[in-house]
């Protein structure tokens, strides 16, 4: 018989993949519904009031409403992840996606390290092969290694967002531990998520279309049940594996510019692919081996 631990792993695997679906089809519809950079803000609204619909709609008796208000770490991770969000998309502007996008993503080794002293979990070897395997591909995948290496301002603001990000991961596994449901957990980012955004929509008003509004609701969607498959995912996950398991994102999102949008991968994109599916799929292979 499986060992009931094994099946619940098993089962967050899934789940975290699926949510690297939802996500990388979230980027890909946004990039051809087309947005300039103004409107940024109010496609993350969408997403943010999309996922509060999800909550709503589907999970009402699951949803403590009044964790939301009285909570503290659950408000701390609210708004730490809305500061998160905000730095990711000032970094993109200031850095370029490549650069910015590894240095985000760098929180694959942070959330694995915060969550040892912090949870108590083991950064095991294979998993800190993993990340680095997976990292180094990110880098040769997004032409980071190409680029200029002279330091910048912003370098620290995504190194900054990105311990952020993995301090965030490491409260979605610290607050399901506490017994709040996964879309108590996913609300909290939705509201102060959509409060941080309000002072830059008034800042600057967006300009979607009609046309457009329909396709932005349904990219919220997508990445609001991309949110709550990794929420729920991280409830049988240990932080480290299913950070690294959402290093995916970005591989599919390039495949999915070659697929959709006809872009070309040269041979040092195909090695940095080959680098990320490798490294994020090392330990849940590794682990399978030992059990048979």
């Amino acid at each position: 018989m499986q060992n009931p631990d094994s099946l619940h792993a098993s089962a967050g695997r899934r789940l975290m993949l699926l949510s690297t679906l939802c996500f990388v089809a979230n980027v890909l519809l946004i990039r051809a519904l087309g947005q300039g950079p103004g409107d940024v803000w109010a496609v993350s609204a969408l997403r943010f009031c999309a996922g509060l619909t999800l909550c709503l709609g589907i999970y009402r008796r699951e949803l403590d409403a009044r964790a939301l208000f009285t909570h503290p770490r659950l408000i701390l991770r609210g708004v730490i992840g809305g500061a998160a969000t905000y730095a990711f998309y000032l970094t993109v502007v200031e850095l370029g996606a490549g650069r910015a996008i590894f240095l985000n993503n760098t929180y694959v080794v942070w959330s694995g390290l915060l969550a040892v002293p912090l949870l108590a979990e083991r950064f095991s070897p294979r998993l800190a092969v993993g990340a680095i395997c997976a990292l180094a591909g990110l880098g040769l995948l997004t032409g980071v290694f190409r680029g200029q290496l002279s330091a910048n301002p912003y370098d620290a603001v995504a190194l900054v967002g990105a311990v952020a990000a993995a301090w965030v991961v490491v409260a979605i596994r610290r607050l399901h531990r506490d017994g709040l449901s996964t879309p108590t957990i996913f609300a909290s980012q939705c509201v102060y998520g959509l409060i941080l955004c309000a002072p830059f929509l008034v800042l600057t008003p967006p300009h979607l279309t009609a046309d457009g509004l329909g396709g932005f609701l349904v990219a919220g969607v997508l990445a609001g049940a991309g949110q709550l498959a990794m929420t729920r995912a991280y409830r049988d996950l240990s932080v480290a594996e299913g950070a690294l398991i959402q290093m995916l994102v970005p591989l599919g999102i390039a495949t999915g510019g070659v697929v959709f949008f006809g872009e070309h991968l040269g041979a040092t994109d195909a090695v940095g692919g080959a680098l990320i599916l490798g490294g994020s799929l090392l330990p849940a292979v590794v682990r399978r081996r030992r059990t048979t």
